[in-house]
């Protein structure tokens, strides 16, 4: 059972779902590859990927090999997904990839030499501009002149930097640069867009898109898209209801003083839950039918502005969901919604919808 002041995260697999249908008609015949490192940017990788298998996803890509082998045990046999893992091959992890079938993501001649006698398949990357991770241009046209025989390249991919705002020249020149490398590789796939890249348009997706962000309810331009559905809903229960008269202080610091009488809500769910501090005075919570202030953040507690509404201490309130959307929460707290993703519900009980 979970506490009485215990934050909740319901992650929705069936807007999950809408989402993922929503990328792959953006790319039509593109193969869609979701990503779920970070534990599925927070909201679990295990059920996330299983969803997806339902709707047809047969490769996923990951940051770090745990997460990868973590993966694996969790689609089981019964869903022989292709697994990449983007941190690549580092000397000593050639046994632990070969047991759970992970596919390393090649950033750098060191990983190459290292995986020159790897068995299994992998994936070259190359830098076009995003002065990452990759090889070089030259790297990538050496390296397909001295392909050591036993390495299985099985496809060849980069990443932009800048596809958020289509305006930017960048991608188009990152474009070029990736078109130049791939024919080097003539028999591997190529892949080339996350999620802003898959809705550059069709001469971005190439074989193989990697769906992202945008699975789980951002925006491909950093702000809100109304063709995709909120995934994950954040919400915690009132522990206080407070009168604050105009020209008192709320919270540390002494900074942050309400201009007229107010009635205030205290929340159960802080900086500890990964609430992102800096978002208070500009971020908003959703209750009784409408959009509040949030005036303060703290490690435990929130206080938002409530005004007349009807309100008890259990009553639950909205901080992250289909009326507080990520890329507005994220653009209050002046970061991506990618962080304020990763950063939720270490103490959140947590409710799946649709598992399959």
């Amino acid at each position: 059972m979970p506490a009485p002041s215990s934050a909740r995260l319901t992650i929705d697999l069936d807007a999950l779902a809408q989402n993922y249908a929503v990328l792959r008609d953006l790319a039509p015949g593109a193969e869609p590859a979701p990503v779920v490192k970070a534990d599925g940017y927070g909201l679990g990788a295990v059920p996330v990927a299983r969803r997806l298998w339902t709707e047809g996803a047969r490769a996923f890509f990951v940051a770090r090999l745990s997460e990868g082998e973590a993966l694996r045990a969790g689609l089981g046999p019964e869903r022989p997904a292709t697994i990449h893992v983007l941190d690549g091959f580092t000397p000593g992890t050639g046994p632990r990839l070969t047991a759970a079938n992970l596919t390393p993501v090649l950033s750098s001649l060191a990983q190459i030499e290292s995986a020159s006698t790897f068995a299994g398949p992998v994936a070259i990357q190359v830098d076009t501009g995003m002065n990452r991770q990759g090889l070089t241009g030259a790297e990538a046209r050496d390296l397909a002149a001295t392909l050591p025989p036993g390495l299985r390249v099985e496809t060849i991919m980069s990443h932009l930097g800048s596809a958020t705002d289509p305006a930017d020249p960048r991608s188009a020149a990152q474009l070029d640069a990736f078109a130049s490398v791939r024919p080097l590789f003539p028999h591997a796939r190529a892949s080339f867009a996350a999620s802003a890249g898959i809705a550059l348009g069709h001469v971005y997706h190439f074989d193989l898109v990697r769906p992202g962000i945008s699975l789980y309810g951002g925006g491909p331009e950093e702000r809100p898209d109304a063709r995709l559905k909120s995934v994950a809903t954040y919400e915690a229960p009132i522990l206080y209801l407070r009168q604050v008269e105009a020209g008192e202080m709320i919270g540390y610091g002494s900074k942050t003083i309400v201009e007229t009488d107010s009635r205030i809500a205290v929340v159960a769910a802080g900086y500890a839950d990964g609430l992102i501090r800096c978002a208070m005075g500009r971020s908003q919570a959703w209750f009784a039918g409408a959009l509040r202030k949030v005036l303060i953040i703290t490690m435990d507690l929130i206080a938002i502005e409530i005004g007349d509404a009807q309100a008890n201490p259990g009553d639950m309130v909205e901080l992250l969901g289909p009326h507080v959307l990520l890329d507005d929460l994220a653009a209050a707290a002046g970061t991506v919604a990618h962080e304020c993703l990763v950063r939720l519900g270490g103490r959140a009980e947590r409710v799946y919808l649709g598992q399959r």
